[in-house]
């Protein structure tokens, strides 16, 4: 971006506050436009301050991180949402996906990691901290299959639906070979078929093939 980027803080601890205030007002090309202690504030402040990116805490009084985030992504969806998790399990980080967010970091990321994430999300890349993906697909994993929307006759950015099926399994968290052996095919029609679902949803890795899926209604 030629200009700043724009960051909107929420987080209900004013130290959080403070402090990533601190490590952004460090970044070049950062500007910290606001603060709130809540999602209610933040959905606000949203509205007045038009950030680039909310740095979302997932909980919160008032309204948790989920909720503003829904909020946003349905009132402003222009302005991404990054969630910041304090414990690399928590496994609301998946409802958070689910309701718009971009990707997420743990609370001890540092500046550059922030500062990567920023852009990524700016350049509509999911951002997933490398620390909490087993875990995303852990809670994935976990899931009764009846509970996870799947509506394969409305594919999105042109997806076959082999594309789509091989989508739903990388979100379940199987590998190459564990795919090819659940569709009976061979390990580079596997390939083959990533390659191009990657390209078609922009995904450069398996963690943003994650946060795509589970943003869409995506499941294995």
């Amino acid at each position: 971006m030629s200009r700043p980027i724009r960051v909107l803080i929420a987080d209900d601890q004013r130290v959080v506050r403070e402090g990533l205030a601190m490590v952004l007002g460090l970044l070049p090309n950062v500007d910290v436009v606001g603060a709130a202690v809540d999602g209610t504030e933040a959905v606000g402040l949203a509205g007045d301050l038009r950030p680039d990116v909310v740095l979302m805490d997932l909980r919160m009084p008032r309204c948790d991180g989920i909720e503003a985030t829904r909020l946003l992504h349905e009132r402003r969806p222009e302005i991404k949402v990054v969630v910041l998790t304090t414990y690399a399990d928590d496994r609301s980080v998946l409802d958070a996906l689910r309701a718009g967010a971009r990707g997420y970091l743990t609370k001890d990321a540092g500046g550059a990691e922030i500062l990567q994430a920023l852009q990524q999300v700016l350049d509509d890349q999911a951002v997933i901290d490398p620390a909490v993906q087993h875990h995303l697909v852990d809670a994935i994993a976990a899931e009764p299959t009846s509970s996870r929307p799947f509506t394969p006759t409305r594919l999105p950015d042109g997806l076959t639906a082999r594309e789509a099926e091989v989508l739903g399994l990388i979100a379940s968290g199987l590998s190459n070979s564990e795919i090819a052996e659940r569709l009976v095919v061979s390990d580079g029609t596997v390939k083959s078929h990533i390659n191009r679902l990657f390209a078609k949803i922009g995904a450069r890795d398996r963690a943003q093939a994650v946060a795509y899926a589970y943003q869409r209604g995506f499941s294995g």
